[in-house]
């Protein structure tokens, strides 16, 4: 079947969104018009067309709320750990063995790895900065190294993978037609490869600017003239000890770790009863406070910080337990996995099935830990609130790709019969692979060229600043080629996911959650992503030619 000009308006659609997303602009408004546009011509009738913007949104919902389930259920468990502090002591252990730079680097990388595998660099970045931080610059660690090892090893090198919690290899499987858990294996491997070479060469540009441990570091960075020309000894010294340290804003980790008393709150009942307005005798007049039975109301105060020290001994005792079940619970977890894949000891996990074990772990870390912390009783409405701020924030870090993956979804002809509301048996062409097919003699055949020319589109898509936008087009664009070049398509989406993520993903752009790194670390953001582009663009250079090569 020849091109129809169907065919040609997705097509515009398709380069409109690249162009938009180079612009840095956002991809949502060109995706629905783009639909509802495409939908019309194929249909020609316009009310379809306008049907198609809510139906593609839909189907792409109903096809990606697992995802959405997961990042709620994580993102609530840790909303769990935080209440009881378990998040803070997960991390302490690690300053103690931050001796130096060197070390501090090593730490800061693989901590910010390990914990943003399972709960996504986002949320963790905030954490790492209010405990790991400040420990890396006292052992000599320059700041904006800090915050390139953060940025490749979280943003990038985690992120680009998610292996644990698969929502970006199930974005670019679901396009490209493929199994989640192929996607992810190969996606775990190359962001390995773009990761460990990007760091290392971080460490090369570090060599020299490592310093020697001391206090005197950390207030340098405090008093925010780490990033700017160094003032005279004195006048440091003078702002490093002047009270104006402690007006150094917060991160929301910290302020979150501050601890809560409640004694001052109980104060001013004691003293109404026992002041000087209540005459002679005083409590005579009223109730005493609850566990207070002298005239001055003296026990009750005494009761109120044995009262607090009870709770903080308590809360003291659950941060400890949950800080070892948590990361045991999903180390056990990954075994059980891996078990799957290598033995036949237990049942392999694949795709939906291995979500469905992260998320159902994570509901039940949730319900234990609100249990242990508020009661049984308490824990009903606890856990909800974890659950919906866990929804809340699920949506808003993802409900920009539903209009986008809505669009991309209406070229697969296995989707775009339910968007345009064709009965069943009624075929729905593949407006995308119709075009590859299409193109087909003007396509290299090359792999090497192949892999490289959907990891640009990937970078391309990854400049809108989301790195996860740009997946549905390039899952499509590999379920689409990956036949044609003779390569597996899985492999192919994982190449343009590395493109992507690393883009977008807050590494390469400084309009994506890059902000929050050099936020907490105190760089300026343009220099970190212009520091991060060399190492990055290498890695993936070497990752890309890896799949081209051995996959």
């Amino acid at each position: 079947m020849g091109l129809t000009p169907a065919h040609w308006v997705y097509l515009a659609g398709v380069l409109l969104i690249i162009g938009v997303t180079v612009a840095r602009k956002n991809v949502v408004v060109p995706a629905l018009l783009a639909t509802a546009v495409t939908a019309w011509v194929m249909t020609g009738s316009p009310v379809t067309g306008i049907q198609a913007i809510f139906n593609a949104s839909l189907i792409a919902a109903s096809e990606l709320f697992n995802i959405f389930l997961i990042i709620a259920m994580v993102t609530a468990l840790l909303g769990a750990l935080r209440a009881m502090k378990a998040d803070q002591r997960m991390v302490t252990p690690f300053q103690k063995v931050m001796r130096g730079g060197w070390s501090a680097y090593a730490v800061l990388a693989v901590v910010t790895y390990g914990i943003s595998l399972f709960f996504w660099p986002t949320p963790a970045v905030p954490l790492i900065g209010a405990i790991l931080v400040p420990a890396a610059i006292r052992a000599g660690l320059p700041a904006m190294g800090a915050a390139m090892a953060i940025a490749v090893a979280g943003q990038g090198m985690a992120l680009s993978s998610d292996y644990v919690m698969q929502v970006a290899p199930g974005l670019s499987a679901t396009a490209a037609g493929v199994e989640g858990s192929a996607v992810a294996d190969v996606a775990l491997v190359l962001s390995l490869v773009t990761g460990i070479t990007a760091l290392v060469i971080v460490g090369v540009m570090l060599r020299k600017h490592m310093r020697t441990p001391a206090e005197v570091n950390l207030e340098e960075w405090e008093a925010g003239v780490v990033a700017e020309p160094r003032p005279p000894r004195r006048l440091l010294r003078r702002i490093s000890v002047s009270p104006t340290r402690k007006l150094v804003p917060a991160t929301s980790a910290e302020r979150i770790a501050e601890p809560i008393t409640v004694v001052e709150e109980k104060v001013p009942v004691g003293a109404t009863v026992g002041g000087p307005s209540s005459g002679s005798g005083g409590s005579a007049d009223g109730p005493p406070p609850s566990g207070g039975s002298g005239p001055d109301g003296g026990p009750a105060d005494d009761a109120v910080p044995a009262d607090d020290d009870m709770a903080s001994a308590r809360i003291e005792r659950l941060s400890r337990i949950f800080s070892i079940v948590v990361p045991v619970a999903f180390l056990a977890m990954i075994v059980y996995m891996v078990l799957g894949k290598i033995t036949d000891l237990v049942p392999s996990l694949e795709g939906g099935s291995a979500a469905a074990l992260v998320g159902g772990l994570a509901a039940i870390l949730v319900v234990v830990a609100a249990a242990s912390l508020d009661g049984p009783k308490k824990a009903l409405q606890s856990t909800g609130e974890h659950l919906t701020d866990g929804l809340v924030f699920a949506f808003r870090a993802m409900g920009v790709v539903l209009p986008i993956a809505g669009f991309f979804f209406l070229g697969n002809a296995d989707f775009a019969g339910k968007i345009l509301g064709y009965e069943d048996g009624q075929q729905a062409p593949g407006l995308l692979v119709d075009l590859v097919t299409g193109a087909e003699h003007f396509i290299p055949g090359n792999p090497i060229v192949m892999c490289f020319g959907v990891l640009i589109i990937g970078m391309m898509c990854g400049l809108e600043g989301s790195g996860f936008s740009g997946l549905p087009l390039t899952g499509s664009l590999a379920g689409a080629l990956g036949p044609h070049a003779g390569m597996d398509p899985a492999t192919l989406a994982a190449v343009g996911q590395m493109g992507s993520v690393w883009a977008g993903g807050g590494v390469l752009v400084a309009w994506s959650s890059l902000l929050v790194v050099a936020g907490v670390t105190r760089v300026p953001v343009i220099e970190l992503a212009r520091k991060c582009f060399l190492p990055v663009v290498a890695g993936l250079v070497l990752s890309t030619l890896v799949a081209a090569l051995f996959f």
